[in-house]
C-alpha cells in the first residue's frame, strides 16, 4: 500500500463517504490462529479501511496510537468513573 493511499483512507470524511463503499465490521472474520502481525494484515485485507466502515448499519470512523492508554483502558475507566446518571 502507498503511503497517499492509507493517508486517503486515515482522511475520509464520514460526512460524504459513499456507505456502499464501506464493509461491516460484523461481517470480517480474521483467523484468530495467525501470529498478531498476519491477523492484522488479514483484518486490514477484509475491511479495506480500517479507519472507517460499517456496524449496525451506521458508519464509524476511528483512529490508532502506537502508544497511550489503550481503547479496552480506557472505557473501563470511563464505565468506573460513571454516575449512574
Amino acid at each position: 500500500m502507498k503511503r497517499e493511499d492509507f493517508e486517503k483512507m486515515k482522511n475520509v470524511d464520514v460526512r460524504t463517504v459513499d456507505v456502499h463503499t464501506l464493509e461491516d465490521i460484523d461481517q470480517v472474520k480474521v483467523d484468530k490462529s495467525l501470529p498478531k502481525e498476519q491477523r492484522m494484515l488479514d483484518f486490514v485485507r477484509k475491511i479495506k479501511n480500517p479507519f472507517c466502515f460499517l456496524c449496525n448499519g451506521m458508519v464509524v470512523k476511528i483512529s490508532y496510537a502506537d502508544k497511550g492508554e489503550s481503547l479496552e483502558n480506557a472505557l473501563a475507566r470511563l464505565c468506573l468513573n460513571m454516575d449512574g446518571n
